[in-house]
């Protein structure tokens, strides 16, 4: 293990999306046991302080790992394709469209029942675009396309996120 192993290769994982999520857990629990800062206690102060890097290290690997969209961002940061969604919108004019029809009918949500129905929609296109991102960094090797769908589903994560405040709003 090197500092400067990327995520993967710090947990013995092949750079792909598809991931068990049960082996990262594993794995970050083993590393965790390894590198954990009490082990080296009795070593001083110095080999505490790598030990706390290394256990910062795993951690950071494990939150990319672990979530399915972190992991696709950064698997396309790998290939040369970073989404650089802060300063780089473009999507299909068709995803544009729909976008705007979801904020449309988010304004007109006025209960629980059309909340939660824009929110299954909302859902299923959010599982249909990272299966389209899985193929295209797994199997296709387009990172650049699969780039385009991870700023895609930043954009259905937070869509889901106000959603979620809205129906929030109702309860309160």
């Amino acid at each position: 293990m090197r500092l400067t192993d990327n995520d993967f290769q710090l947990f013995g994982l092949p750079e792909r999306q598809v991931q068990d999520r049960a082996a990262i857990d594993a794995r970050w629990k083993a590393l965790q046991a390894e590198v954990h800062p009490d082990r080296f206690a009795a070593d001083g102060a110095a080999a505490q302080r790598v030990a706390m890097q290394w256990a910062m290290r795993v951690n950071e690997a494990y939150q990319r790992l672990r979530d399915p969209l972190a992991r696709a961002a950064y698997l396309c940061e790998l290939r040369g394709a970073p989404v650089q969604a802060e300063n780089n919108t473009q999507m299909p004019p068709a995803f544009l469209m729909q976008q705007m029809t979801w904020r449309e009918a988010l304004d007109d949500a006025a209960d629980e029942a059309s909340l939660q129905a824009l929110d299954d929609e909302a859902a299923r296109a959010e599982t249909a675009a990272l299966e389209r991102a899985r193929t295209l960094l797994d199997e296709a090797g387009d990172a650049p396309a699969a780039a385009s769908q991870v700023r895609a589903l930043m954009f259905i994560q937070r869509f889901r996120a106000d959603i979620d405040k809205r129906l929030a709003a109702l309860d309160a």
